[in-house]
Order: C-alpha cells, then sequence, then structure tokens
C-alpha cells in the first residue's frame, strides 16, 4: 500500500504544529503551489516569543493590478529593509537562549540573500529547518490546484492565524520569557530549535 503524502501550504517559518504534523505523516511533503495566494495567513508571517509576549514577523510583497495570484507567482518586496529588522527581531528574542548560536549561521542567509519569489525563500527556509529537526521527508510540489476529496491528507486550509493548533495540549518546554509571559504554545518551530536544540525532534 502506497503511503499518502500530504498536501501542505508553504509558510514563514512555520509553526510548531506544522513541524508535528509532518513528522506524524507517513508519506512525504507535498507543497502547493497554484492556489490562490491567500492574505492573512501564516504564508507572509510567523510569531515569535519577545519580553513583551508574542511578535509577529511579516514578509512583504508586492501587490499587482491582478486581484488573484498563484502562490508561486508571489514576490517579495524590498522597498523596507524587512530583513534586517527580522534579523534584528530574533537575535533580540534569542540571542540568550541556549542554541541560538548554534543555529545562527544556518538561518543569517536568510536575510542577507535576496530572494524575487516567496515560495523560493520559503522552501528553501523549509529545507534547512527539516535538516536541523532531522525529519527526513522529500519535498514534492503541485502541478496544478485541485479539490481534495478526502481532508485527511490536506492541511492547506487547517494551518491558520485563526483556526486551533493542531496540537491539543501542547507540553510546555522552557522559554526565555516564561516567568513573565507563562508558556506561550505553538510559535514558529525557531522558538523550540532556540530553545531545545538537537532535542526539538523528540519534543515534537
Amino acid at each position: 500500500m502506497m503511503m499518502q503524502d500530504i498536501l501542505l501550504p508553504v509558510l514563514y517559518l512555520p509553526n510548531a504544529s506544522y513541524f508535528k504534523t509532518i513528522k506524524d505523516a507517513e508519506g512525504d511533503l507535498l507543497l502547493e503551489r497554484f492556489e490562490n495566494y491567500p492574505k492573512q495567513t501564516f504564508r507572509t508571517r510567523t510569531q515569535i516569543s519577545t519580553a513583551n509576549g508574542v511578535l509577529e514577523l511579516f514578509v512583504p510583497i508586492q501587490h499587482g493590478r491582478k486581484e488573484r495570484v498563484a502562490m508561486k507567482d508571489v514576490r517579495i518586496n524590498y522597498d523596507h529593509p524587512w530583513q534586517r529588522l527580522h534579523w534584528l527581531s530574533l537575535q533580540t528574542a534569542y540571542r540568550s537562549s541556549a542554541y541560538f548560536e548554534y543555529y545562527e549561521d544556518d538561518l543569517l542567509p536568510f536575510y542577507e540573500k535576496k530572494y524575487e519569489f516567496l515560495m523560493d525563500f520559503h522552501v528553501d527556509q523549509l529545507t534547512l529547518l527539516l535538516k536541523l529537526l532531522k525529519l527526513k521527508k522529500e519535498i514534492k510540489f503541485t502541478d496544478s490546484y485541485q479539490e481534495v476529496e478526502s481532508a485527511e491528507h490536506d492541511f492547506r486550509k487547517i494551518i491558520h492565524p485563526k483556526k486551533p493548533s493542531l496540537i491539543t495540549d501542547q507540553k510546555p518546554y522552557y522559554q526565555l520569557f516564561e516567568d513573565k509571559n507563562g508558556f506561550i504554545p505553538n510559535l514558529s518551530v525557531i522558538d523550540l530549535l532556540f530553545s531545545q536544540g538537537p532535542q526539538a525532534k523528540n519534543y515534537l
């Protein structure tokens, strides 16, 4: 029996539930390239923990005249120095964490190199994060947009800022600002990596 791949959206520094879904999947990853870019989702935002609570980081995109743009055609906007600001935010939030220095050199190139397309930026980041989390999954891509009859393997609309986390009763791990903010579940997986390092996979 063939193991079914899971259909996933392409997100910015995806959260813990995204990678828990990947870890639990029997098959590989099928990334959606042809969906119309949906606004107000994790496709352009991620959430990290800071001394002042949750901070959302947004990747700005170019808005053309066309109402609908396929995800694979969305271009990044560099009118503002968002890369420098995101990297500063990550350093400020995590430089005191146990494993920030351990992963810093892996992540820095994403805040120096200018990618034209959002999809390429996300896929390269995802490839790195899978490697850091020691999740051996092949990345494949859709060749058209299809509605899926069985929603069991389709996560395109489920991992969303307005929907509950796919991890129910998330077990706390140590977070830098926990004494001030309490444990904040389902942040970007880098929060877990900077805290737990090589043990992050076991946590998932």
